[in-house]
């Protein structure tokens, strides 16, 4: 909690006067803690804090007592949005360099975020998302899911990438996606579909072929009347493919055949994927079916 202290003494204070009775980090740091359990509002932060002083007071002097609802209102309307947004950023990247595992790269238009008296178009945020944690990594806001690509560089360069793997779907499956992910000391699983010429077609019929060399996992997952069978397989037999393709940093190709069953019905589809490492099978399946945790896990979120 002292580093976050520390942290957030890096913001420059735009409160004058009288209005400073509080420490600038003391506010910030209740306000982070009340987040961090579920708070949304400064009457939550203001709660939280009267609720939990003695817990705060082993770390906090708060000389003054704990701030009122109005004085985290005030604090926030005059934080600069940008510079906040900047320093939050190096804060998150931080924290992130402790976290491992799959970082989920997808981007989501909020539901009734359009404006039609103002002209507005509707928010569409790309975000980074720390599948394990369950955390936001870092998010960068473009004008429409048409300008996706190009953010996600912008976002991938907040990012501390070594030791993780980077899963996006088709839209982002782009060689300076690729080339940037394994510069960063990443790794990569991409979605594949049309819209690289003829390597999904090619890829296709690779993994297709019963006599592709491969290895293969299963997983299945019952409940809620629902049962799902997902199948990885991965070759890296894959010499003939780059030859032909010179696709960044690529190791191996994969496909999910999954078979889902609601009901008595059943439901088949297969999914095909670049890579940049030679995974295991069960890792590959794990990892495709984390990146998915965005949808249920942020995107719900923001469309709430």
């Amino acid at each position: 909690m002292e580093e976050s202290r520390s942290i957030f003494a890096e913001l420059e204070d735009p409160r004058t006067g009288n209005a400073r009775l509080h420490q600038l980090d003391e506010v910030l740091v209740i306000a982070l803690c009340t987040v961090l359990c579920g708070g949304e509002t400064c009457e939550d932060m203001a709660l939280f804090g009267r609720s939990k002083e003695d817990f705060l007071r082993q770390f906090l002097r708060l000389e003054h007592g704990i701030p009122s609802h109005d004085t985290f209102s005030r604090l926030f309307r005059l934080l600069d949005p940008s510079r906040f947004h900047a320093w939050f950023l190096g804060f998150m990247k931080q924290f992130a360099e402790a976290c491992q595992g799959v970082v989920a790269i997808d981007g989501k238009t909020l539901r009734r975020s359009f404006d039609r008296a103002s002209g507005r178009s509707a928010l569409h945020l790309v975000s980074a998302w720390a599948s394990d944690q369950r955390l936001v990594l870092g998010q960068v806001a473009v004008d429409d899911k048409s300008n996706e690509i190009t953010a996600v560089p912008q976002l991938l360069a907040l990012l501390s990438l070594k030791g993780r793997i980077v899963t996006a779907d088709a839209l982002n499956c782009q060689r300076t996606i690729a080339r940037q992910v394994v510069e960063q000391g990443g790794d990569y699983i991409l979605a594949l579909k049309g819209n690289q010429g003829t390597l999904h077609d090619d890829v296709c019929r690779f993994l297709d072929d019963p006599q592709t060399p491969k290895l293969s996992a299963s997983h299945t997952d019952k409940g809620h009347g629902r049962i799902e069978v997902r199948t990885a397989s991965l070759s890296t037999d894959i010499a003939w493919l780059q030859e032909l393709h010179d696709w960044p940093g690529l190791k191996a190709v994969g496909r999910i055949d999954a078979s889902r069953e609601i009901n008595g019905a059943t439901s088949r589809e297969s999914r095909y994927y670049l890579l940049s490492a030679a995974l295991a099978p069960e890792q590959f399946n794990a990892a495709v079916r984390s990146h998915w945790g965005i949808e249920n896990g942020l995107h719900w979120t923001l469309d709430v």
